[in-house]
């Protein structure tokens, strides 16, 4: 009964959250119905969703046109772009975040336990953290040329200092009462680490880790419009190129589903590795 419970009450939450958006599509609709703004400027949501099924599917016969690779328009929508783009977009996603994050961890954990590291470093880390990972665009071209190589690299530094700032936070942020009660147990260095400071400091790691996420997944459409032949934000300018404003908002809803689908994951994630947290155990 009280699983049936959680149940209605999650769905009866995702009914509430989807009245917003119900209410600005059929908005959307009827200003497009009515002539008000130019489809060019502002396609229709059934327009729209008639792309980005074309966009999706290799064969949509009830679609009126559709642009492929050849760039031809033809009378049934032959794309089938979506996956292989969203699969080319999670992988820099993925590349990126693990390389930016494995290396923000350690550091972090370093900077946030041992004052003599961060004494060093954080003056670094400060000038560097509020440059925008855009602003290194021409340096990765020039470093890496094109390709993946620094789509991957404005990933890993988008994702970095979120993570790493988190990490030095969640550490640095532990209460002493903690510290000094391991202490008078005997515990070693090691073990004070390990068994107090670490597990105190995941829920701000994790936090961290949601946040890189998510930066990660703004610049890797940044890095796609600039460096890579495929991608969702390499499809959004291709779009734009041509003025496809339906295709360019298809694309766009892509990358919301994504990234909405990214956060719930990485939500549901943090709720099962905190659940021993305060607040968190039903």
């Amino acid at each position: 009964m009280a699983t049936r419970g959680v149940g209605a009450r999650q769905w009866r939450e995702i009914g509430i959250g989807m009245v917003v958006p119900a209410a600005v599509i059929g908005l959307w609709q009827v200003v497009a119905m009515l002539g008000w703004v130019n489809p060019q400027v502002l396609p229709s949501p059934l327009a729209v969703l008639q792309r980005w099924i074309a966009y999706l599917l290799p064969v949509a016969p009830f679609a009126d046109y559709a642009y492929t690779g050849a760039g031809a328009w033809l009378g049934w929508a032959v794309s089938g772009e979506l996956i292989v783009d969203s699969l080319g977009s999670l992988y820099r996603v993925a590349a990126g975040f693990v390389i930016g994050a494995g290396l923000a961890l350690p550091l972090g954990l370093a900077m946030g336990a041992k004052p003599r590291v961060y004494a060093w470093l954080n003056p670094l880390v400060q000038v560097l953290r509020p440059i925008p990972p855009i602003a290194y665009i021409p340096l990765s071209i020039l470093w890496f040329g094109l390709g993946n190589p620094p789509a991957v690299f404005l990933i890993a530094l988008g994702a970095f200092f979120p993570v790493l700032m988190n990490t030095v936070a969640g550490v640095r942020q532990v209460d002493g009462i903690y510290l000094r009660a391991a202490r008078n147990l005997g515990a070693s260095g090691t073990t004070l680490f390990v068994r107090v400071i670490l597990p105190a400091a995941v829920p701000y790691i994790l936090s961290g880790v949601r946040i890189g996420i998510g930066t990660a997944f703004i610049v890797v459409i940044v890095s796609e419009m600039i460096a890579v032949n495929n991608g969702l934000g390499f499809r959004i300018l291709e779009a734009r190129e041509y003025f496809w404003s339906d295709k360019i908002m298809a694309g766009m809803i892509s990358i919301g589903l994504l990234g909405l689908a990214i956060d719930v994951a990485m939500n549901k994630l943090n709720n099962h590795l905190l659940r021993w947290h305060r607040g968190m155990e039903n």
